[in-house]
């Protein structure tokens, strides 16, 4: 058996500044591509889709083609000629053709400058070349589904758990669905739709409903006769057609059946609406009610800043308040500043340096603006930023924020990097020599995905609204393209 195997993914914010050229899809490889051998050996054995298409794949003994692994921390949308340059990886192997079948590792939410189905244009060029070759795909939590994706796969899966610590396994699940398709023994059909409805990401955490059960109704299909069913919760934070919640099912020569379940799922959906909303309260509230709080570890979340759904990384307020409020024995991950990181590293451990730190990247898409903020800290650690995922979440990856600080102010720990990364992982604190369990704050530019890696360690959680193009406040994201009317921006 012959397979082609790739990975091209990226969750475009389209209110964010960020940019995202072609090294940023490249960053576990030092900004140079990656495919074929090198592709192999960064990937396999990892907690992502294409280390489960990989493991299949080689435990049949199949030949493996892989042109390219491409994965970008969110940002604003793919640049026309990255898009175009990493594409044309994987379409130029289709052409050679020769394949009994093609596994791609995508995300769901790619928004180019031209294109607001970066994976629907993907797969129509692909089947414009090959119409034949069974494709399997698998598809983040936050897909925003489009036509051409269903229209021209075999089978589509996705991840069931926010934190994402299934992603290996969805990719493992679309592998077998798609080797049983090539050896004759399945006929895989899918039905898809989607529903009125942008569920702010704060809401989509599979540790509390109402995604909870939605996730383990999926779950509860595909034990049974159901090849795959996945609900996408969707991406909030794009401004495009079908940005929202949907749900693809996938069965065995059963079209009538995919779409029964497919309709109870989305219907499912939008009778528990109302607790896809989040509900913020004032930055000086949610720090007050931190510092009362005495028992245990206290994690607060800076989530409106979160670079894992597209955030600058760089904003101050919640560090300012944390600043303001005198917070003691506080570790802070981190701020995205490499020009700090540097002055930082240049000075040394030990010195003591004054910086103006973050708030340097505008937000003109929310009209708000983030200021550097004047601290004098002590260099406490200097840092190339490589280490890997302890897990469960993305196991075994590597991860690089460049050259990385922490400053130490005398009650906080400040976490500076100089390149973006979410903290999902318990490795990003441990390796800047910060063990969170001897901290009493702990505060961490994320949403959800935190809970993958300190979860089971927080007393108590504080959802702290700060200032970024990640924010939950939908009246600060000016919405021109989803389609309407969308709940909850109308009252349907």
């Amino acid at each position: 058996m012959r397979l082609l195997l790739a990975m091209f993914k990226h969750e475009t914010n389209t209110f964010s500044p960020v940019p995202t050229p072609f090294q940023r899809f490249f960053r576990r490889t030092s900004g140079e591509l990656c495919a074929g051998q090198s592709a192999l050996d960064t990937y396999r054995a990892t907690g992502t889709a294409l280390g489960g298409y990989i493991e299949e794949a080689e435990r049949l003994g199949a030949e493996i083609v892989l042109p390219v692994a491409a994965e970008a921390s969110p940002s604003g949308p793919v640049d026309a000629d990255t898009y175009q340059h990493i594409s044309k990886l994987i379409l130029d192997e289709v052409k050679k053709g020769g394949f009994d079948g093609i596994l791609l590792d995508l995300h769901g939410a790619m928004v180019t400058d031209t294109q607001e189905d970066g994976e629907g244009e993907l797969l129509r060029q692909l089947r414009a070349i090959d119409p034949l070759t069974p494709v399997g795909i698998t598809l983040d939590m936050h897909a925003n589904m489009y036509d051409d994706l269903v229209k021209h796969a075999t089978v589509i899966t996705g991840y069931h758990t926010y934190p994402h610590v299934d992603v290996y396994e969805a990719g493992k699940r679309a592998a077998d669905i798609l080797i049983r398709t090539i050896q004759g023994k399945i006929k895989p059909v899918m039905a898809w739709g989607n529903s009125p409805m942008l569920p702010h990401v704060m809401r989509q955490g599979t540790h509390s409903e109402p995604n909870k059960s939605l996730q383990a109704k999926c779950i509860e299909l595909e034990s049974g006769s159901v090849l795959a069913a996945s609900l996408f919760t969707g991406f909030a934070n794009a401004d495009i057609h079908n940005a929202g919640l949907s749900v693809v099912v996938c069965t065995d020569n059963d079209a009538a059946q995919a779409a029964v379940l497919r309709d109870g799922l989305l219907d499912q959906a939008w009778g528990v609406r109302e607790a896809f909303v989040f509900q913020g309260e004032p930055l000086q509230q949610s720090v007050s009610r931190a510092s009362k709080l005495t028992q245990g570890l206290v994690v607060l979340l800076d989530h409106c800043d979160n670079t894992a759904s597209g955030g600058t990384m760089d904003t101050t307020e919640v560090l300012a308040e944390v600043l303001n409020q005198g917070l003691d024995n506080v570790a802070f991950y981190a701020i995205f500043d490499p020009d700090s990181a540097d002055i930082a590293a240049k000075a040394g451990v030990g010195a003591t340096v004054k910086l103006a730190l973050g708030g340097k990247t505008p937000m003109p898409s929310i009209s708000k603006t983030s200021h550097p903020l004047d601290i004098t800290a002590k260099v406490k650690f200097v840092f190339d930023g490589r280490y890997r995922s302890h897990g469960p979440m993305s196991k075994g990856t590597l991860n690089d924020t460049g050259t990385t600080v922490v400053l130490d102010t005398g009650k906080v720990e400040i976490v500076v990097v100089s390149r973006h990364q979410e903290p999902y992982d318990i490795n990003c604190l441990l390796s800047v020599g910060i063990d969170p369990m001897q901290k009493r704050y702990v505060v961490l530019k994320s949403r959800v995905h935190w809970r993958a890696g300190m979860g089971p360690i927080a007393r108590e959680v504080i959802e702290c609204d700060g200032l970024g193009v990640a924010t939950s406040d939908y009246d600060l994201l000016a919405f021109k393209n989803v389609r309407r009317p969308l709940y909850p921006l109308d009252s349907i």
